[in-house]
């Protein structure tokens, strides 16, 4: 028995039989719906396999760092309210003071805890000893202020240029649990990369991602609460004095940052986005369906098909626990686009086919409508399969993740729409059944006649888009600003942009200096014996010092470098106190033991580590800054370091966000845009084994290639920096382009066979397969519109430039297609 014999006694004879089934598979996985996660943190952006990852998360062990949030408050821009006003002072000290009683928080530091060494002319170790704040009962507020805002340590840090907006920092208690579980997972990474990860660790590994991931359910959750909190916190601080003020602004103005805001916030971002743009694609298909078809069943068959392609996948996703994150979260509205576009070209088929034959029965219509679309639909679900599977070699697990669920996704589209599809119309429909508008296309019909007469102007335009595309491609860069991935209205980007303008930068990037055991300047310059070197004091030298002083004033002086915090910074304010002189090794060494250990712990231990002879320069990336080149920028500064400085290799290492990111951006433009051909070249294989002829194939892959590489030309020529979203515009371009060339040509040679001349047949196509093809690129094109809807510039940036991508690729499809195959006759002359 054929596969389409079994087909026909199976779904279309059986269909009350086969309706049961999918209502039982339907019911199944939307039980397993309830297990539906989404995944918005940190870990979702970044490389799992970089060695920068693993040196960071070594660098923030070694330096004692903690997840903490960032509160900027502005207060009232006059004379009356600044912090040396005691109104001001009272109502910071209010908010700290309601801050530090959220259970969470650990502790709390203002302007009004930065320790003030200059405020009297007691001597030095009394004032050490002894250290005032703005918040002291006898502190001279002027003298105290001043002292702040000209520190080489909190300038620019906890307080702006103006003296009008400080940081708050409020430093979240460590989850101990968690910490416990991310080492685990790297032990198992690390063995995984090592290949050293036997049968028995992979299924204790797996057993762990349970665990692991279940925890992280319940860590989000509380993360969650945290934000709530802190926001209400926020909302009813009052402003000094009182509690409304009548003008358009009340102060102070107070922001939220930090990345578990920033994590929270993508959550909802995320739920927001699903939710809207499921919706808003869902209204859309209706329009779009009532506009084809003026019939109610029509718009109800395919909305059905939809409705079962999604729940199905989602209850899927439940099921083997794959998490939906801010790459992903539009997977919805492709798979309804796509499961659309596969139910209209079946159904615009079987429609013409019932309107020509009218003596054919309904289950003999929907199985030779069957037939005849099951081998395009097939070869067009493989070529967009192949488009996301490219996303596999991100190395990045969301973005490997999205192109699994796509591919999934397709699948179980491509199954609903041979199944449940002519089990509705089967079921619902009637026997005489017309396309309800009747009229020819005038769109299509038109580009009809361009295909057949205008010659010239449709090669003279391809080249011109070849050129443009080629000369926009150069132009292309992986670079962004990850402020620049949220709206301006969003309390993400206000924050961080505030932070970054006004309290020295927002991502942060480590310098880390390694110290030789011992070298002979450091003997020359002291004269202790073994034991002594031991002891802490004896580490600083002034050698020491003045690499990390060279290094801090270097990286100090680049322009998109705003605040740098290290040892030196430490050193200068200890100098400055000494009347201007230099402090030797012995000097600082004793400087040290001296120090109250609130002060080490705050300002000395996050910049040097005497256990593994290192220091560590801290610096942040001014990441609004127009002209910045974050890769450029790292590269300069390696070589700077050890070219210029004099520095070896292995004496200098860099960390931080900032590397992960440019990691991240270099990767996706090497996995993307450089096996942009491995895509081409799987879709162009296809097209050989579909229709076994390489003109043929050659035909039909041009106008989208042509149509992809033109809108990644278009994104050159804007100066729009490719980004984890835009950079797979192309691929995923491509694989969905082609279906129409599939669609087209696949018609075109059954016309041929029956009409035996070109012109005949390309008015014939365009009448018909032209039609569907036409619904189906307004569909996806419309489709893809509405992701502009999101709060996350990328999945914006992604939708229009996908839609603009489906609509070039759908004019060139039925103008230089048809072009091409009236001049080059790849089915033989007439």
């Amino acid at each position: 028995m054929t596969f389409f014999n079994l087909y026909n006694q199976t779904i279309i004879k059986k269909p009350k039989s086969t309706l049961l089934i999918l209502i039982a598979l339907l019911l199944t996985f939307g039980f397993f719906s309830k297990n539906f996660q989404l995944d918005a943190s940190s870990d979702t952006l970044l490389l799992e396999n970089d060695p920068d990852l693993k040196y960071l998360r070594e660098v923030n062990k070694k330096y004692g760092s903690k997840d903490f949030l960032v509160l900027t408050y502005t207060h009232k821009p006059s004379d009356s309210y600044n912090f040396t006003s005691k109104s001001t002072i009272k109502n910071l000290t209010l908010l700290k003071n309601s801050l530090e009683n959220l259970k969470w928080v650990d502790r709390v530091i203002t302007i009004l805890d930065v320790p003030l060494l200059k405020n009297n002319d007691e001597p030095l170790a009394d004032r050490i000893k002894n250290f005032k704040t703005l918040s002291s009962r006898d502190v001279n507020l002027e003298r105290g202020f001043d002292e702040i805002i000209n520190s080489p340590i909190y300038k620019n840090f906890v307080i702006s240029d103006d003296g009008k907006t400080s940081g708050i920092i409020v430093y979240i208690k460590q989850d101990k649990k968690l910490s416990e579980f991310i080492q685990t997972k790297n032990y198992y990474l690390d063995k995984r990369n090592n290949k050293t990860l036997s049968e028995e660790d992979q299924k204790k590994y797996k057993l762990f991602l349970k665990e692991y991931d279940f925890y992280r359910k319940i860590y989000n959750k509380k993360n969650h609460q945290n934000i709530t909190e802190i926001r209400k916190v926020i909302n009813n601080h009052p402003a000094p004095g009182e509690a409304k003020n009548n003008s358009a602004q009340i102060y102070p103005v107070i922001h939220l940052g930090g990345i578990p805001m920033i994590a929270d916030d993508m959550m909802t971002f995320i739920k927001n986005d699903i939710i809207v743009f499921g919706a808003g694609v869902f209204v859309f298909i209706i329009a779009t369906l009532w506009f084809i078809f003026k019939s109610l069943i029509w718009v109800a068959i395919p909305l059905l098909s939809c409705f079962f392609s999604v729940l199905t996948m989602i209850g899927f996703l439940g099921l083997v626990g794959w998490k939906v994150t801010v790459i992903s979260s539009n997977f919805i509205a492709l798979m309804l686009i796509l499961t659309m576009a596969m139910n209209i070209h079946m159904s615009v088929r079987y429609l013409q086919f019932r309107k020509e034959n009218t003596e054919i029965s309904n289950n003999e219509a929907i199985l030779w409508t069957s037939k005849k679309m099951f081998w395009p639909i097939l070869y067009t679900v493989l070529t967009t399969i192949c488009a996301f599977l490219s996303l596999i070699f991100s190395g990045i697990k969301p973005i490997i993740d999205f192109g699994w669920m796509m591919t999934v996704g397709l699948l179980v589209s491509m199954f609903t729409t041979f199944t449940l599809l002519p089990v509705a119309l089967n079921i619902l429909s009637k026997k005489n059944i017309n396309i309800a508008e009747e009229k020819k296309s005038r769109i299509t019909s038109f580009l009809s006649k361009v295909a057949q007469k205008n010659t010239k102007i449709i090669f003279g335009t391809s080249f011109l888009v070849i050129f443009i595309s080629i000369f926009g491609i150069t132009k292309l860069e992986v670079e962004n600003s990850f402020i620049n991935y949220f709206d301006k209205n969003t309390e993400i980007y206000k924050g961080m942009k505030l932070i970054d303008e006004e309290l020295g930068g927002t991502t942060p990037l480590d310098i880390v200096i390694n110290f030789p055991k011992k070298n002979k300047e450091d003997e020359a310059e002291d004269d202790w014996g073994e034991d002594e070197q031991d002891d802490e004091k004896y580490w600083f030298t002034r050698n020491k010092i003045d690499k990390i002083m060279q290094v801090h004033d270097y990286v100090d002086n680049i322009d998109s470098v705003g605040k740098v915090i290290s040892f030196a910074s430490m050193v200068r304010v200890a100098e400055d106190l000494n009347d201007g002189k230099k402090l030797q090794g012995l000097e600082m060494g004793v400087l040290y033991s001296k120090l109250p250990d609130a002060i080490k712990k705050e300002i000395i231990d996050p910049y040097i580590s005497i256990k593994n002879n290192e220091a560590r320069i801290s610096l942040r990336i001014l990441d609004s800054k127009e002209n910045l080149r974050r890769n450029e920028l790292i590269t300069q500064i390696n070589n700077d370091i050890e070219k210029k400085l004099g520095f070896k290799k292995d004496e200098f290492k860099l960390a931080g966000v900032l590397i992960l990111f440019n990691n991240l951006l270099q990767s996706l433009f090497k996995s993307q845009i450089l096996t942009l051909g491995v895509v081409m070249a799987g879709i162009t294989l296809m097209f050989l084994i579909l229709f076994r002829n390489i003109t043929l194939s050659f035909i039909g892959v041009v106008p989208n290639f042509m149509a992809a590489f033109l809108i990644l030309g278009i994104i050159g020529l804007l100066g729009i920096p490719l980004d984890m979203m835009t950079i797979t515009i192309a691929a995923i371009t491509i694989g969905i382009a082609v279906d129409n060339s599939i669609h087209y040509i696949y018609r075109f040679k059954e016309e041929f066979g029956k009409l035996k001349d070109y012109n005949k047949t390309l008015k014939k196509c365009h009448d018909t397969v032209g039609v569907a093809i036409l619904n189906t690129s307004i569909t996806i094109v419309f489709g893809f519109s509405i992701l502009v809807l999101s709060n996350f510039i990328p999945t914006i940036y992604f939708g229009i430039f996908t839609g603009i991508a489906m609509l070039l690729a759908m004019i060139s499809v039925l103008t230089l297609l048809p072009k091409l195959i009236l001049t080059i006759k790849p089915f033989g002359n007439e």
